[in-house]
């Protein structure tokens, strides 16, 4: 699902699909004419995939040194409510704004890196033939990664494609709720909550649909991925 108000900074989709992508011509999601797969048997074995997944990486990098600063654009003060994606992370539900959010989309293999750059860095996700870098969300947020959450054969795991600082980032989520547009006098009455790992990044907690659900500060987040890219 598309937003027509995710933010135009840094790298896009489509930039990252500047990177020669070799894999879907002729290697495994192609016509299978590469050489080296008789050695390699499948792409993500191949270095030329592993160099293209780390000069990914090095844009983020890169676009981050050069990023001018902004300043961020005040809320007009005439909006009643704010859309909010509703999504899941084991037991625990969360809220994102839906102005960083570029798509949900379905789950897709998560391939991971020789030399992982942070603890939160899982690996590149092929997105529409493009290499975007994937991100735990329960490793940023400091969330506990042993409990089962729920279960049942509707429960579909997904991915949100997010308009990060520098460029769109994937994360996977154990199930998305859908958009709901919050009244913002609620959103002001939430009190500020969660552990000391994650406060910095939670806006406040909010009773919804009798779940209580974290609203979370997209700014701080963000900063979080970037600086996990670099």
């Amino acid at each position: 699902m598309s937003s027509s108000d995710a933010m135009d900074t840094g790298l896009t989709l489509t930039d990252t699909q500047a990177i020669d992508d070799c894999w879907n011509r002729i290697g495994i999601h192609g016509d299978k004419s590469c050489p080296l797969l008789v050695e390699h048997i499948h792409c993500r074995n191949c270095s030329v995939y592993s160099a293209a997944a780390t000069r990914l990486l090095d844009r983020y990098a890169l676009q981050q040194e050069d990023r001018h600063d902004m300043t961020p654009v005040e809320a007009q003060t005439d909006v009643v409510t704010r859309s909010l994606l509703m999504f899941r992370l084991g037991e625990e539900w969360l809220g994102i704004a839906t102005r960083c959010l570029v798509e949900v989309a379905p789950l897709q293999p998560i391939h991971s890196l020789p030399h992982q750059r942070s603890r939160a860095l899982l690996g590149v996700a092929n997105v529409r033939g493009a290499l975007v870098a994937c991100l735990s969300l329960v490793e940023l947020l400091g969330l506990d990664s042993t409990v089962s959450g729920a279960s049942g054969a509707r429960i579909m795991p997904r991915m949100l494609i997010i308009a990060a600082q520098d460029g769109p980032v994937v994360v996977p989520v154990d199930e998305v709720d859908g958009i709901h547009a919050i009244d913002e006098r609620d959103l002001k009455a939430a009190s500020a909550s969660g552990t000391q790992a994650s406060a910095r990044y939670t806006q406040g907690v909010l009773q919804f649909k009798g779940r209580s659900l974290r609203w979370l500060d997209e700014v701080q987040l963000l900063s979080a991925v970037t600086r996990s890219l670099t």
